[in-house]
């Protein structure tokens, strides 16, 4: 995999391992060594911003585990984002796919325990007008039946919940959530319905149930399809 050259000047010589890369293009490699770090690159254009997501961990520091931002800028080929490596692995990692049932509720955990925060200090917005403005922005159409939202149980939410984005420890505990570029204030079930609907395509159907009962709630099926509308219209 080619390194963009913001990779290579913040390796600075240090070995690099691709860890990701996204539909928009946007790469994520580890930087080895002691006190080994995590590197993000998008390219310019792609629409997703490692701003937003530096601006939100520095928010999250302290509150929820996390990676910690070390560093941020963009130059001609696009945006980069410098954090600490956390000591663990992916809940799509081979050990994970493995274990499922762990991931699950590692996933439920982390989730709770962002849901947790009090809302009133989170000075983001990710509900319904706000993603529906979004769409409208970007010349998307906005299906009549999202213009009817659910009322709203409002939370810090994550906002991208899929399972990639939770990590676990050695232990198969909850270790912290990545990738946080859009969480704001909205329904806990914009959260709950992307990440139930993310088990299916990384561990195979049937975990939807463990999931629930792990985070504590019994399924509200007009909430569920609802956020899953809404996030296949984005």
């Amino acid at each position: 995999m080619v390194r963009p050259s913001s990779v290579l000047r913040l390796a600075a010589g240090r070995r690099t391992t691709p860890l990701w890369r996204n539909e928009a293009g946007g790469l994520t490699f580890r930087i080895e060594g002691d006190g080994p770090r995590v590197v993000k690159w998008n390219p310019a254009g792609s629409g997703e911003s490692l701003a937003d997501e530096a601006e939100r961990l520095r928010w999250l520091a302290g509150r929820v585990p996390a990676p910690q931002v070390l560093d941020a800028g963009t130059d001609a080929s696009g945006e980069w984002l410098l954090t600490t490596a956390i000591p663990a692995r992916s809940a799509v990692d081979e050990r994970w796919l493995a274990e499922p049932a762990v991931a699950v509720r590692a996933i439920a955990e982390g989730l709770r325990r962002l849901h947790a925060l009090d809302p009133d200090g989170c000075p983001y917005d990710w509900g319904v007008e706000h993603r529906l403005e979004l769409l409208r922005r970007d010349g998307r159409r906005v299906p009549g039946e999202l213009l009817d939202a659910p009322s709203a149980d409002l939370v810090v939410c994550h906002g991208d919940p899929c399972a990639p984005n939770t990590l676990l420890g050695d232990d198969g505990s909850f270790a912290a959530i990545v990738d946080a570029a859009r969480i704001g204030v909205a329904d806990r079930w914009a959260d709950l319905a992307v990440a139930s609907m993310s088990l299916d395509w990384n561990y195979g159907p049937g975990w939807q149930p463990a999931f629930f009962r792990a985070y504590g709630v019994t399924p509200d099926e007009r909430r569920l399809a609802y956020y899953r509308e809404l996030w296949n219209a984005e």
